[in-house]
């Protein structure tokens, strides 16, 4: 008997990238969307179009070229909103509206400040009007588990009535708990009572660390769409976890149990992607994706599993992408097998800039014994999609002197734009001092609210990843660097993050053109 399908509704892009000091450009979202179709998710949830006309390009951007996942556009249940989705993801293979409103008295009373009634001509205009313009619509109840069964029921009913094929009940703040969600759920699909072509989904938080489990609890009970993220990104505590749900249910299933069709060895690089433009780093004991996920160290346990792997291993590491071995390229390595390392690995580069990163490769070849594929994916993140958008600034030179503990002096020199400036500043340190001359080259004050600096790999010779967040005029932004030099990839990461600012500031200044022009 086939496996129950369960459909794998990732929404990095839009709940994920909704995480606090996260902003990713359009390049960088179509390298996730990219491994997303690789790895088979069914639907992508690729923005928010309403929220911003960058966010609206992007996800038109996915929509045209991401081909396989149906593509979905987030909206309220405003007409502009609906507009605004369909516009983004009118091109796409297969195009899906997500509406939504909340249907919690919380929510109703404090914040949409409607009555039941007007939330229900809410659902019944937006659905309808949703409907008329693709076949593919989903309506989610904000706030569904908080909300009272016999009123959630009669939106949904009404929903269906309009043509929502999809009907997602989220755990919007991570209050439930496994049994109760899912008896809840089990009560409302009694209730609506919506037949067989339509969809059952749930959004679970992580608020109580019960997202993956309550996801578990509600595909045990009929749910046939999880909403999820890469790494759990999300909001507050995040979502619930995409690789733990897929793996959960691929080892713990009979046979004829609910499965995915995901191709589950894309875990790793995908994992590994979406952290490094995201800057948000992935525990060592993180399940599934965790550098620790299957390593051992007591002694008992490394004897066991030299004698047999299941005596500690409930799944294979190749079966989620992280092989025991590296492929390790060197300064011998020839253009075709470059190439078909890059592409391998997941990345959908265009030729130019496959030959500027070998360019950069053969470079740090001659700074480096050896690079790995973790050293590669580094200089993709860094070097390749951080240029796919227009920056004001580029690095061009800088030099530092410090001696023992006294004050670090650096000298900086920027191109903005077409002019070349150069300053000087001392500081705490040589990062400390490269930062201050980079604010005296640009009379600003940018406030460092965040900063780390970790090795690629775990070699002597690693390249150092600086990631940072920023503060300046009330925009935040996170920026990334790599080199074997920690100085010259926390510069990178300085000025990677001052763009990003500056590329926000430029969108608000055009939206609220806009706004003003209508």
């Amino acid at each position: 008997m086939t496996p129950d399908k369960v459909r794998i509704f990732d929404t990095t892009l839009r709940d994920g990238e909704q995480s606090p000091g996260i902003n990713l450009n359009r390049a960088e979202k179509l390298q996730i969307a990219r491994q997303l179709a690789r790895l088979g998710v069914d639907v992508i949830e690729a923005g928010f179009p309403a929220a911003s006309e960058g966010d609206l390009e992007s996800v038109r951007a996915i929509a045209r070229e991401v081909k396989g996942p149906i593509v979905a556009g987030l909206a309220r249940t405003r007409n502009e909103d609906i507009m605004a989705a369909w516009e983004g993801v009118r091109h796409a293979e297969r195009p899906r509206i997500h509406t939504f409103i909340a249907t919690s008295d919380i929510h109703l009373e404090h914040k949409l400040r409607m009555s039941r009634d007007e939330v229900l001509e809410e659902v019944r205009r937006a659905v309808t009007l949703a409907r008329s313009l693709t076949d593919d619509v989903e309506f989610s109840a904000e706030d569904a588990s908080r909300s009272d069964p016999a009123f959630l029921a009669q939106v949904l009913r009404l929903a269906v009535e309009c043509g929502a094929r999809t009907l997602n009940v989220p755990d919007t703040v991570g209050y439930a708990v496994p049994a109760e969600f899912g008896a809840f759920l089990a009560d409302i699909m009694a209730r609506v009572d919506a037949g067989r072509d339509v969809i059952w989904s749930v959004h679970c938080h992580d608020d109580l660390g019960l997202a993956v489990a309550n996801s578990l609890e509600a595909v045990r009970c009929g749910a046939r769409q999880v909403e999820c993220t890469v790494n759990g990104l999300g909001e507050r505590a995040g979502n619930a976890a995409m690789e733990e749900i897929v793996m959960a249910l691929r080892v713990r299933r009979g046979a004829d149990g609910p499965d995915t069709t995901l191709d589950t060895t894309v875990f790793q690089s995908l994992s590994g992607l979406v952290s490094r433009l995201t800057g948000f780093p992935v525990p060592p004991n993180k399940a599934i994706v965790g550098r620790n996920a299957f390593a051992h160290e007591a002694g008992i346990h490394q004897h066991g599993v030299l004698r047999h792997r299941s005596t500690y291993e409930i799944m294979k590491a190749e079966d989620v992408g992280a092989p025991s071995s590296r492929l390790v390229l060197g300064k011998h390595s020839g253009r075709h097998a470059f190439a078909s390392r890059i592409e391998a690995m997941g990345y959908a580069l265009e030729p130019e800039a496959v030959e500027e990163l070998f360019v950069l490769f053969k470079n740090l070849c001659d700074r480096k014994e050896m690079v790995t594929d973790d050293d590669l994916e580094a200089l993709i993140v860094d070097e390749v999609l951080s240029v796919s958008s227009q920056k004001r600034l580029v690095l061009k030179d800088y030099m530092v002197q410090s001696a023992g503990r006294d004050r670090a002096t650096a000298t900086v020199t920027l191109m903005d734009g077409d002019a070349e400036k150069t300053d000087a500043a001392t500081g705490n340190g040589p990062v400390d001092a490269v930062f201050s001359a980079v604010k005296r080259i640009m009379s600003l004050e940018p406030k460092l609210l965040s900063y780390r600096i970790e090795a690629v790999t775990e070699r002597a010779d690693a390249m150092g990843q600086a990631s940072l967040s920023i503060s300046l005029d009330g925009v935040s932004a996170a920026g990334r660097g790599a080199s074997t030099d920690v100085i010259e990839a926390s510069l990178k990461a300085y000025v990677n993050a001052l763009n990003r600012v500056f590329q926000i500031q430029e969108g608000r200044q055009v939206a609220r053109a806009m706004e003003g022009a209508c």
